[in-house]
């Protein structure tokens, strides 16, 4: 930019470009704030759920070295993990966590599946039993018949 041409500009432009830049300046601000707050957010979610995982884990090698009879070398030969590891991941478990633990594994095996219903299967129409007046029907998807319309 030339002298003369930064000469022409007026000082309302100049005004107007500073508060448009300060504006500018203040999104950017916004933005790298609430990426911070988020990715914050995101960290802790993220740390929460690790713990619940390492929870979970040493429940389960607690839960199955009881129902093993507390046969490390077995289970660690089933599972393909270190005996020793095993038994550290399990140690932290109290006994009576484990067998709460059990019975509910047990309650759930005991309670019966959710059966989804069927699709029922295309088979090829047989002409001599169709009626031509008789109102096609579909499938709902609960698995009810629907007249169509």
């Amino acid at each position: 930019m030339s002298t003369t041409s930064a000469a022409s500009v007026s000082t309302a432009e100049l005004r107007r470009r500073v508060r448009a830049l300060e504006a500018l300046q203040a999104k950017v601000r916004e933005l790298a704030a609430a990426n911070v707050l988020s990715t914050r957010e995101t960290a802790v979610k993220a740390a929460r759920a690790k713990d619940e995982a390492d929870l979970a884990a040493r429940e389960a090698a607690a839960v199955v070295l009881r129902l093993f009879d507390n046969d490390r070398d077995l289970v660690a030969e089933l599972l393909g993990v270190p005996a020793e590891e095993l038994e550290r991941e399990a140690k932290p478990v109290t006994a009576a966590r484990a067998k709460v633990l059990i019975e509910m594994l047990r309650a759930r095996a005991e309670r019966p599946r959710p059966s989804r219903p069927r699709k029922p299967r295309a088979e090829a129409p047989d002409p001599s039993s169709s009626a031509p007046d008789a109102p096609a029907s579909t499938f709902t998807p609960d698995g009810g018949r629907a007249d169509a319309v």
